[in-house]
């Protein structure tokens, strides 16, 4: 047997190349999972900043193009003549409205308006206002129109109810405006949407329109 000091110098010097040989691949190895972990991280990084950039081009188109509702005001609405006994049997409804594309870069196909007067949630009448047309991007169209005659009904129930707001002062109306319309892209368009306006509107025992409702803004919704 020898002692550590007594063993053969081919064998020390063996012992000492194999542990430069781990050593080596000991380094060896941890540089390639170096390596191979910042490539990873790399790979990782490039892919999550390309998500982003996509992510922020979405996001700016989607706020660019994303439609707007079209935007009515009721500007003038009046009753002449309506304080008159039976004046709302024989009304003549004089209204316009204004309708606002406020789209930066989106047109509004519209196709015929269809206006109803509505009071107490009772048809009194209807009309077809305009032919079809197309509404430029930031572009305001002037709608109107007159109700009589026999587009007009009133019932007794109606007649009533009609001199009791006449009596306090104020008589409220709905004006309805409903047509298709279809959002313009470029060169896309949208399907076809129901579009409904409701102008809430007051009038005074003359018949003209309250100065609170002049410009009011109406409600816009889709079926």
């Amino acid at each position: 047997m020898y002692s550590n000091d007594q063993l053969p110098a081919h064998t020390a010097t063996g012992d000492h190349q194999v542990r430069r040989q781990h050593k080596a691949h000991y380094y060896m190895h941890r540089v390639q999972e170096s390596l191979t972990t910042r490539v990873s991280k790399l790979i990782c990084a490039v892919f999550l900043t390309l998500l982003l950039i996509m992510a922020m081009i979405t996001f700016i188109l989607w706020l660019s193009l994303r439609p707007h509702r079209p935007r009515f005001h009721i500007e003038k609405f009046s009753v002449p003549g309506l304080a008159q006994e039976n004046g709302l049997g024989k009304a003549r409804v004089v209204f316009r409205v204004t309708a606002r594309n406020a789209n930066q870069n989106i047109g509004i196909y519209y196709d015929a308006m269809h206006v109803t007067l509505y009071y107490h949630d009772q048809s009194m009448g209807e009309t077809s206002l305009l032919f079809p047309f197309f509404q430029e991007p930031k572009n305001t169209t002037v709608v109107d129109g007159v109700l009589s005659g026999a587009t007009l009904t009133v019932n007794n129930e109606l007649w009533m109810q009609f001199q009791a707001d006449l009596g306090r002062g104020v008589v409220i109306f709905r004006l309805e405006v409903t047509s298709n319309i279809r959002f313009k892209v470029s060169t896309w368009d949208s399907k076809r949407h129901k579009m409904h306006a409701n102008c809430e509107v007051g009038v005074g025992s003359d018949g003209s329109i309250l100065a609170s409702y002049v410009d009011k803004r109406c409600p816009v919704y889709f079926t």
